[in-house]
Order: C-alpha cells, then structure tokens, then sequence
C-alpha cells in the first residue's frame, strides 16, 4: 500500500467523514435535516395534511418533530398513531393547566379547549458540519371567548452525526403572551414528549433503560433519570433513541412519565408537584436526542450525558 501524500493525509485530518456533513433545508411545509443524503429528521412546520380520512380537523397541527430516522434509515417515531391521534414526534405542549381562571389543555386537543399553532421559522442554518433551525408557536387558549394567545414557545435545534450516531439539542423557551401566568397543577404527563415507531405498540414491544439501570418501564415511570433510552425492533433490528435531561432544567432531572403499553415517553417536572410560567420570567428547557442503531450502550450513554451536563 502506498503511503498517502501530505495534502492526502491533511484532507484526511480535516474532512468529515464521508456522507457525514449535516444540511438543513426547507422542503414545502417541512425542514429537512440530512447527514451527506441520509434522512435524520423531519421538522412540521405549518400544519400539513392529515394521513388519514378518518382523522378529524381539530387534530391538525404544525410546530413538531415529525419523524427521526437512524444512521442507517429506520424509523423510530410515529406520527398521529391511531390509538392517540394527538401525538406525534417530538413535541412539547402542557396539558393540565390554569389560565385567567380557564383550563386549556393544549395536549389533548380532541376536546377543543386547546392547541399549539406553528407561528413562524426563524434561521435555517447548516454551517460545520451541523445544521438546525429555530422555530416559533402559540398556545392558544380555546375556552377564551375569542381565542387567546397564552404561552410564545420558541424552539432552537441543533443537528450533528458522529460515531455512529445522530444528536439534536433542543432548546425550548416559552414565556407567557400576557400578564397573566401561566399555571401548571400537579400532573403526570405534558411537557416533552416522545412517540416512538408503531411498532413497537405494545407492552412487551418497547424497551427502555435509564441511568440507574432502570428497565422496567412501570419503574421507569416516576422515575427521576438524567436520561432514558426508548427502542425496539425496526425491520427486525434494534434501533432506538436517549432523551436527554440538562442539568440546568427545573426540577432535573426531571420525572419520567412512561405508557404501561404504547411507546410513549414523556419528561414531566409538573409530576412531583405544582409550577407555573411566569411572566416575565422565560421557561428555559434543554433536551438531547441521541438516534442510534443497536442495542443501547450504557457506558457511551453515562459518557454523553457527563459531557452534555458540562455544556453551559
């Protein structure tokens, strides 16, 4: 073998790995995040076509991560699942509140006292090798006689592929529209929310494992974990992703609200008592996504999650 020449070995030293550079572009009503032409994600902007027929038009909505796929293109979450047509991706709404004497949920949004509107994008950047966008959506409170804005949310992603894996940093931030706080009672689920692939429907089909080496998901639920892993069979092989809790959030880590048999995971600081968005005062949350194929390696998950706690 010959040895490779200086600018050979340079361009080695500096280039990413083949396929690896990570774009984002906008495609129709969707931003697109791609490493080299491999599919990471999908984020819904404006509210697109429902899948279905049988699906009714309140359930419509943009402002979320549609789908997310692995390194080696299986899909790892749903999207308008039939069995819970409100989820979706990734998404972030509060479900239980209290607002100027009111009770939207901006989660169930079947019954029509709330829902989350996509407002606008913001940047759409791919630069170093990462790429990501910022967002922004409304809470709209339903019950208000008209419609009221309760809650601005904006969302900053950021997308990168290494070692085999793809990682988006979400940082989300809502403050209140009005003067008026709002409230969040204690509840056991609302805030950031994940629904994995339809496959994995069912109490035996969904795996998880957290921090302390919790696996069993009625453990799992309640749990407090600085990150959880959530996968299945994808095609016959295992594939799966590890959500992430900052050390900075309220409450961190945060407790865990899990299904007893959908593939469904949810961080809820509102679980272990009363909170409320000031005005004012921004709601600061930071979350990180690591999308792997295989099963999940715990020692490279502990490291991820030491070196994401040392990020400012």
């Amino acid at each position: 073998m010959k040895p490779l020449s200086l600018l050979a070995a340079l361009a080695a030293l500096v280039l990413p790995a083949a396929g690896e550079n990570v774009s984002a572009a906008l495609d129709g009503k969707q931003v697109v995040i791609r490493a080299g032409d491999k599919e990471i994600l999908r984020y819904q902007a404006e509210a697109g076509d429902l899948p279905r027929k049988d699906i009714k038009e309140i359930f419509k909505r943009g402002g979320y991560i549609q789908s997310i796929h692995t390194p080696s293109g299986k899909l790892v979450t749903d999207d308008f699942p039939p069995n819970h047509l409100h989820h979706h991706g990734v998404w972030s709404p509060w479900t239980k509140t209290e607002f100027e004497g009111r009770t939207p949920d901006f989660w169930n949004m079947g019954d029509g006292k709330g829902r989350v509107d996509f407002g606008k994008l913001g940047q759409i950047w791919s630069k170093d090798g990462r790429a990501g966008f910022k967002a922004s959506h409304r809470f709209v409170d339903m019950m208000a006689k008209p419609e009221k804005v309760a809650l601005l949310e904006t969302w900053d992603v950021a997308v990168s592929s290494a070692d085999k894996r793809y990682v988006i940093d979400m940082t989300i931030t809502q403050t209140c529209a009005t003067d008026s706080p709002l409230k969040l009672p204690e509840y056991h689920y609302g805030g950031l929310g994940f629904r994995g692939n339809r496959g994995w429907d069912g109490a035996k089909n969904c795996q998880f494992l957290t921090a302390s080496g919790l696996t069993d998901r009625l453990k799992v639920n309640t749990a407090k974990e600085p990150w959880c892993w959530v996968g299945g069979k994808v095609d016959g092989e295992t594939a799966g992703v590890a959500i992430f809790c900052h050390p900075s959030n309220f409450r961190a880590p945060q407790p865990i609200r899990v299904h007893p048999t959908e593939p469904f995971f949810c961080y809820a600081p509102q679980q272990i008592g009363a909170m409320a968005i000031e005005p004012g005062k921004p709601y600061v949350m930071r979350y990180r996504i690591v999308v792997a194929d295989g099963e999940p390696d715990a020692a490279a998950l502990a490291k991820i999650a030491m070196e994401y706690a040392a990020e400012k």
